[in-house]
């Protein structure tokens, strides 16, 4: 079955990671948590990426800092990679900038929301499974629905 396997730097990234499983939750796609340091313990993260190399994943990446990690997983698998890096107001968010420029050869997807990374991933396992794509519809709809609403909402309607 695909699966969505979240990779965090760092116990910190906890937070983050839980609304990347949410929507997970809520579109019942199976997801796992890992944590493993591309600095501190690369020999791990490439042990991470065999366990999973006979499976359907998509990997999401979460790191702060130097985000070494999304490129050390991108460069190693043919899986598709998001990083999703959490906002450091530390740095004034001036780390994104180590998930934007990566080597020749490696090309991990950066998207910033929890959110938004879990529903790009979803819709990469959708490309092969019609039920997950019908659920990725019914979900774009909820939300233009909303719109909809809002819309008349405040014309007074």
């Amino acid at each position: 079955m695909a699966k969505i396997v979240i990779i965090m730097g760092s116990k910190k990234d906890l937070e983050h990671a839980k609304g990347v499983e949410d929507v997970c939750k809520e579109f019942k796609i199976p997801c796992e948590k890992r944590i493993a340091s591309s600095h501190k313990t690369p020999e791990k993260v490439l042990n991470i990426l065999k366990e999973y190399e006979n499976e359907t994943v998509v990997y999401i990446t979460i790191a702060g800092r130097s985000n070494a990690l999304s490129g050390i997983i991108d460069g190693n698998t043919s899986k598709p990679v998001i990083a999703s890096p959490p906002y450091s107001a530390k740095f004034g968010g001036a780390d994104i900038f180590s998930n934007l420029r990566m080597p020749s050869g490696v090309a991990p997807m950066v998207v910033l929301g929890p959110e938004q990374s879990a529903l790009a991933a979803i819709k990469i396992l959708a490309l092969h499974d019609e039920e997950i794509q019908q659920k990725v519809t019914a979900y774009q709809k909820k939300y233009k629905e909303k719109i909809e609403h809002d819309d008349r909402e405040v014309r007074g309607g």
